[in-house]
């Protein structure tokens, strides 16, 4: 009599056997035309048609899900920001090369580039001291740093993760332009998504805390994306923190949305903005009672 085990390994070998026949079509040059009898989850050309986009979905879902719990990673601390901004070294030898060429653009948007490395700074500062907790920690109580995964803010953050020897977690997205995982991610945490939902779905799933530094339309997408899952008791609170006081009080005037009853006077107590690594660690330990 077959067991429960058996069934498994006989299910396993036909995935193998179906997985086999599709490196075979690729060995030999073998165009993948569409093919009523090939095993469903074994044919691209079927699971790309507009009409499966469900299972795709249930399968970016799925994936990111099975590898980050069979690394242990059940809590993030999410960072979003600026995918331009780049470390103040790199800055301040693109200033001076723009100051050599005497070109006035290129100095000024050389300039421009060191008044947003402190972000970065910042960034690689606030991510070493969720790392350094976190390795005093039970391993079922570790904060891993959680980011896009990009360039800039993101790869600062990853950044100061790996300066202390900690893995990473880094959620990337498919773009036309296409963006590449930065080196400090964690390989096995290093995830490509296709549907930005589900990465802000797991962005949300295993967050502890999220904090936003400066950053354009898609940091501005995922804070508002938060703030409105918490406004609405959809998720669980979690501090939202923003940093940088002089960039979020010239880009956000949410006291008017009060003045025009658009928000109740508590919403802005969802999120606090801050200046320094040290007091945007401090919001989140007072939250939890650290």
């Amino acid at each position: 009599m077959e067991t429960t085990q058996d069934l498994k390994e006989a299910s396993r070998e036909a995935v193998v056997d179906a997985w086999a026949t599709l490196q075979a079509h690729a060995r030999n040059g073998e165009p993948l035309s569409p093919d009523a009898y090939r095993l469903a989850f074994a044919d691209p050309e079927f699971l790309l048609r507009p009409e499966t986009r469900g299972i795709r979905f249930q399968l970016e879902l799925l994936k990111p899900d099975l590898g980050l719990a069979a690394a242990g990673v059940h809590n993030t601390v999410v960072v979003y920001g600026s995918a331009r901004v780049v470390d103040p070294e790199a800055a301040e030898v693109q200033l001076a090369a723009a100051r050599a060429a005497g070109d006035a653009a290129a100095i000024g948007k050389a300039e421009q580039a060191v008044r947003g490395a402190r972000y970065y700074a910042a960034a690689r500062a606030f991510a070493r001291i969720v790392a350094e907790h976190s390795l005093r920690q039970q391993p079922a109580d570790r904060l891993f740093i959680c980011t896009g995964g990009g360039p800039g803010v993101m790869e600062a953050a990853n950044r100061g993760a790996h300066d202390v020897g900690v893995p990473s977690v880094g959620l990337n997205i498919g773009l036309p332009h296409e963006q590449h995982t930065n080196a400090y991610v964690t390989p096995y945490l290093a995830f490509k998504f296709h549907y930005f939902a589900l990465r802000k779905m797991h962005f949300m799933m295993r967050a502890k805390a999220l904090v936003a530094f400066p950053g354009g339309f898609g940091t501005l997408d995922e804070l508002f994306e938060v703030l409105t899952l918490v406004q609405t008791r959809k998720v669980r609170r979690v501090p939202i923190v923003l940093f940088g006081k002089s960039y979020w009080s010239r880009l956000l005037n949410l006291q008017m949305l009060v003045e025009e009853g658009a928000i109740a006077a508590e919403d802005l107590q969802l999120y606090d903005v801050v200046d320094e690594p040290e007091e945007a660690w401090d919001v989140i330990q007072r939250f939890y009672g650290m």
